[in-house]
């Protein structure tokens, strides 16, 4: 896996061949996450500390040296523990934060520690966090968080300290050798996230409250910080970086809620120019240069991603476009470059590859592959996942994405599964390689994933759009899609499955119930099916900042939220059921399950049942992950595949 190739070949790399159809992708390609994942390339380009999981389900940072690819050191973490953030603060050194195994497998907890180690895994100390001895000794324990690190390595970084009960984001310069830290950002509000220039003075902090109002504070020439408001800015006003004189911003700008702009501006907000723009869509990504860190490419969002170069004859513009080249069909995007700029990390994705990490040696010219991800799926044996867009009832323009099995390529009415995205607000199904939508493809069905009302990418309107509307306006926009697939002549009317996870499985429950005509079979995993529920059970309500959002969301009336739920409308649902749960989850507790369980089992139609003990919301376990697909695959086999066909 660690042989560097200088030329890329082959249909395990995703380079857009199309390779013979072979036999069925094993179940188990797809159970299987990245052993070794999110590397980071050292400041002077020799090493790379890549995040590895261990056979027995330990957690590590490999430090692999380039120029033979063996690894030299290897630090573990503790049982449980994974790296959530690992950076490099100078040629030898790396800090890691670390998070928990906490019953969220798409998202570990983030523990508030930190920790720095020598690339030859000596001289590690605990930097901060809530355990015992940190070096940070003066602050007293705390919640620590990886801010960022100063553009010339110096040993440094900056660490936020995180605290609701002192109603304070404060920002600490800390140098890991001898663990002194000095405070340099100091803001009346929690939970806030720095901007700094290209001195490394802190010049912005935004966030949210507990309410979910956008707040900016700007710190000015004696570092005291005052709140800017909406109306001054004009409009939501997101700082990104500072130009290369830290004489204007780059920022995130929308008004009335519309989709995002990329702009620049006085450090006050007026005369903005927009860089960039998109009608439907606000961009999802940034390339940058090295130092000083200067954005030169948006990436846009809404369908398949397209790179607009700010300065197109710019030399980062042309040796990135050189690079993209390379990968047709494919994403290239920076991950992150040497010092003197000479070399980059390059993560190189598409919706059929899954991902591959390579070095990008400017001065040689030359491209090498150093890591691969998910090495069990091929891309010539993956489905297109073709970018759709249709006017919903209300006439609305609404995205998402059809995936197709590997092969066909044009309009065959198949069997077809609806998966809805869980989250439901700011979260949205992307042109990226999606591990549902292509094990699904991979057992031959068509696969319609819609970007209803409430998801994210559109600016606020169209995330507002969705409150209160879970069990109404948002399954509109999912039957819409199923019409629109049916009258496109992609989908076989009479063969048509739901199944989603977490707010997806809350989706595939209630579409079932609004349209029993349309639909032979539904599944849920980690699913949401008692909205009550959600204020007196789980993770979300044990906050302020989650039940402001429950009331924005669903809002508090009994009635209605029995009405707009799974259980309450349970005696409508008329196609058999498969219920997946672990017993652990803590975003949406097994108590929704066994509620969904017996209320269907009071209608007479007991669910198929998968009850998995010590997981949560999305499993850890390999084999869990390998009996849970081997369970759906059947299911959907039973109701819409080749069994039912017979």
């Amino acid at each position: 896996m660690f042989a560097l190739l200088a030329t890329l070949v082959g249909c395990g790399l995703g380079l857009g061949q199309v390779c013979a159809q072979q036999e069925r992708v094993p179940v188990s390609a797809f159970a299987k996450f990245n052993s070794m994942y999110s590397p980071q390339l050292s400041p002077d380009g020799n090493y790379l500390a890549i995040s590895a999981e261990l056979d027995e389900g330990g957690h590590a940072i490999r430090i692999v040296r380039i120029a033979d690819m063996k690894q030299t050191a290897m630090l573990l973490l503790r049982q449980y523990e994974v790296p959530s953030r690992v950076r490099w603060v100078s040629e030898t050194r790396l800090i890691i934060a670390k998070a928990r195994k906490m019953g969220r497998r798409e998202e570990p907890t983030p523990t508030g520690e930190i920790i720095a180690a020598d690339f030859d895994g000596k001289n590690q100390v605990y930097i901060y966090g809530y355990g015992k001895n940190p070096r940070l000794r003066g602050l007293g324990p705390g919640f620590g968080d990886i801010a960022g690190v100063p553009e010339q390595p110096n040993g440094h970084f900056y660490m936020r300290r995180l605290s609701r009960s002192t109603n304070r984001s404060q920002l600490y310069d800390v140098d890991t050798e001898n663990g002194t830290a000095r405070l340099f950002a100091d803001v009346p509000a929690p939970y806030l996230s720095f901007v700094m220039d290209h001195q490394g003075r802190p010049r912005y902090a935004h966030g949210s409250n507990d309410d979910g109002d956008y707040l900016l504070f700007a710190a000015d020439a004696q570092n005291q910080w005052q709140q800017l408001t909406s109306e001054q800015m004009g409009g939501t006003f997101l700082p990104l970086a500072f130009t290369a004189d830290d004489q204007q911003v780059i920022a995130s700008f929308t008004a009335n809620g519309e989709p995002a702009n990329l702009v620049q501006a006085d450090v006050d907000g007026r005369n903005r120019k927009v860089l960039a723009r998109d009608e439907f869509a606000s961009f999802v990504d940034l390339e940058w240069t090295s130092r000083p860190l200067q954005p030169f490419a948006v990436t846009t969002g809404g369908g398949k991603p397209r790179q607009i170069y700010l300065e197109p004859d710019s030399a980062d513009a042309r040796m990135h476009q050189s690079l993209s080249n390379g990968f047709p069909g494919q994403i290239a995007t920076y991950v992150n470059h040497t010092t003197d700029g000479d070399k980059s990390l390059v993560y190189v994705y598409s919706d059929r590859h899954a991902g591959s990490w390579y070095l990008l040696e400017r001065a040689k010219r030359k491209v090498s592959l150093v890591l691969v991800g998910r090495e069990g799926l091929i891309a010539g044996q993956m489905g297109e996942r073709r970018p759709i867009r249709f006017k919903s009832r209300e006439g609305v323009e609404l995205s998402g994405f059809i995936t197709l099995p590997a092969g066909v390529t044009g309009k065959q009415k198949l069997p077809m599964v609806l998966l809805p995205h869980g989250g439901p607000h700011g979260v949205s199904d992307e042109w990226a390689f999606d591990t549902d939508a292509q094990f699904l493809a991979s057992r031959g069905y068509l696969v319609l994933q819609v970007n209803f009302r409430g998801s994210g990418g559109r600016g606020m309107d169209f995330v507002e759009t969705g409150y209160k509307q879970w069990g109404t306006g948002i399954q509109d926009d999912l039957l819409d899609g199923v019409h629109w697939a049916i009258d496109q002549g992609y989908a076989d009317p009479a063969r048509i499955c739901a199944y989603g996870a977490s707010f997806g499985a809350y989706s595939a429950m209630m579409v079932a119930a609004r349209a029993p005509e349309l639909f032979k079979c539904v599944a849920g995993a980690s699913g949401l099916y008692d909205l009550q529920m959600m204020w007196t059970k789980g993770d979300v309500e044990s906050s302020r900042w989650g039940r402001n959002y429950l009331l924005r969301a669903i809002g508090d009336d009994a009635a209605t939220l029995r009405g707009n739920s799974p259980v309450g409308v349970a005696a409508k649902i008329r196609v058999p059921v498969l219920l997946v749960h672990g017993e652990g989850d803590e975003r949406t507790p097994f108590a929704q399950a066994k509620a969904m369980k017996a209320a269907l089992e009071a209608n007479g139609r007991p669910p198929e049942w998968m009850a998995v003990p010590k997981e949560g919301h999305g499993f850890y376990k390999e084999s869990n992950n390998i009996a849970f697909y081997q369970r759906l695959e059947a299911f959907l086999d039973q109701h819409i595949g080749a069994q039912a066909s017979q």
